[in-house]
């Protein structure tokens, strides 16, 4: 299918790892000219190198205001912005303080507002755009471990209602993807070597069969790919996905079991 991302400018944060990593795959070719992030000085080189042209890195701490700017700056005006960055932050209510949570909000919904502010307008301004957050389905069944990270992406759904009603009939969409438990490499690896520890077999598809029955247990009894998620962001980019707008879209086999 084709979804008109040729020659769009995307830039996706923390793709230097990861699901951002399989998201910029797949952009990249759906024909967009990629710009892979990450936060340290050469850190997503090797995912350029590994595309090609037009694929470009760029660098910086889109946790503080000064490393998002200097992102902007290197990327320049953007089509598709991915605010894919996030990462767990915590341990337990009794043990997370204030700066805690602080933390967890920094990282997991102000990286993604900074990148917004900085590339939004020039969306506006085009009369084009598209903007996707990255949340998780803790968003919709939050756990009680890490309870600032989960309410950290439990507000990147507000976010995006929000945000796509501030640029409605601009042309710009909005929305919020949310996976559940996603078969990244470093994931793989670790299901992989506890089913060794437990005498398990290390078969991929058995390994895969028991986490999704036994330990995050899905409807379709399958871990989705980074590719799928990728998928999944590429087609919320393209023309076809015009109408998708302020949707808070689930990738997780059905596990969530919810309406809405």
């Amino acid at each position: 299918m084709e979804l008109g991302l040729t020659g769009r400018v995307a830039l996706v944060t923390g793709s230097h790892r990861g699901t951002g990593s399989g998201i910029a795959r797949t952009l990249a070719a759906e024909g967009a000219e990629v710009l892979v992030h990450g936060f340290e000085h050469g850190q997503a080189d090797w995912l350029s190198a590994e595309l090609g042209a037009p694929t470009r890195s760029v660098w910086g701490d889109i946790c503080t205001d000064a490393g998002a700017a200097a992102v902007a700056e290197q990327g320049g005006p953007v089509d598709i912005l991915i605010n894919n960055y996030g990462v767990p932050v915590g341990s337990s209510w009794a043990e997370d303080d204030p700066e805690v949570w602080i933390e967890a909000y920094n990282r997991n919904v102000l990286s993604a507002v900074r990148m917004t502010r900085l590339l939004s307008p020039a969306m506006r301004t085009q009369g084009w755009g598209r903007i996707v957050l990255v949340s998780t389905v803790g968003a919709t069944r939050p756990g009680e471990r890490i309870p600032g990270y989960y309410a950290a992406k439990g507000a990147l759904p507000a976010v995006t209602v929000s945000l796509a009603r501030e640029l409605a009939g601009s042309g710009v969409t909005v929305n919020c993807v949310s996976p559940g438990a996603i078969a990244t490499p470093e994931l793989v690896e670790m299901w992989t070597r506890q089913a060794e520890r437990e005498g398990r077999s290390t078969e991929w598809s058995e390994v895969e069969r028991h986490v999704a029955t036994e330990q995050m247990p899905t409807l379709s009894g399958h871990i989705a790919t980074v590719e799928e998620v990728g998928a999944l962001v590429a087609f919320v980019c393209g023309h076809r996905a015009g109408s998708i707008n302020a949707a808070h879209l689930r990738i997780d086999g059905g596990a969530t079991g919810v309406v809405t």
